[in-house]
């Protein structure tokens, strides 16, 4: 009782002035493949990582894509809550096969133009594979709400087999087209260039 313990909570309003940041998380199978050790996805993760280690103050936000996309981590502070949402995030997160950079963009675009704040940026964080087309209209979305995106590249130009495996991690074979050949997965510069 000297100590006088208290409870409940208390309101406080925060004035935000750093920058909105949402990261676009790309989780279609090519992000699998092992040309950059350990693999596309866990470097992906890393590089967010580190990121984050450097963003003092500034918003964060996840957007996980595939063939469809999903806000996963809406615009934050809470750098421990965005690091749970980010360690969940796997392939086979969003159920629709395929890659549609667009959809994703504008997703993430849409997010940050209804926040209102001065500075806002898209990281992209894929190989380029993209199945949707629409990424320049995607882009011309982003301008008109005043956000700027960048493109961190994942992969190799050679092209690499997409390694299945199972749970233990143990290597089961590689993905294969309709023919029965290996699938080989590239970095799709032109398309992060854009």
């Amino acid at each position: 009782s000297l100590a006088q313990p208290q409870w409940g909570n208390e309101q406080v309003e925060i004035k935000h002035r750093g920058v909105d940041i949402i990261f676009l998380f790309d989780t279609s199978m090519s992000m699998l493949a092992e040309d950059i050790p350990p693999s596309r996805i866990i470097k992906a993760k890393l590089a967010i990582e580190a990121l984050l280690d450097k963003l003092k103050g500034n918003r964060v936000g996840l957007v996980a894509f595939a063939g469809s996309s999903y806000l996963e981590c809406p615009l934050t502070i809470d750098y421990s809550a965005f690091r749970l949402f980010l360690n969940a995030v796997k392939v086979g997160f969003i159920p629709d096969p395929g890659t549609i950079l667009a959809d994703a963009v504008a997703k993430a675009a849409q997010t940050l133009g209804e926040k209102g704040s001065k500075s806002k940026a898209i990281v992209v964080l894929s190989d380029g594979e993209d199945h949707g087309g629409g990424i320049d209209k995607a882009i011309a979305y982003a301008k008109r709400y005043d956000v700027r995106v960048y493109c961190i590249g994942l992969g190799r130009k050679q092209g690499e087999p997409i390694p299945l495996k199972d749970d233990r991690g143990t290597l089961k074979g590689h993905k294969k087209d309709r023919t029965g050949a290996v699938v080989l997965t590239k970095l799709n510069d032109s398309t992060l260039h854009t």
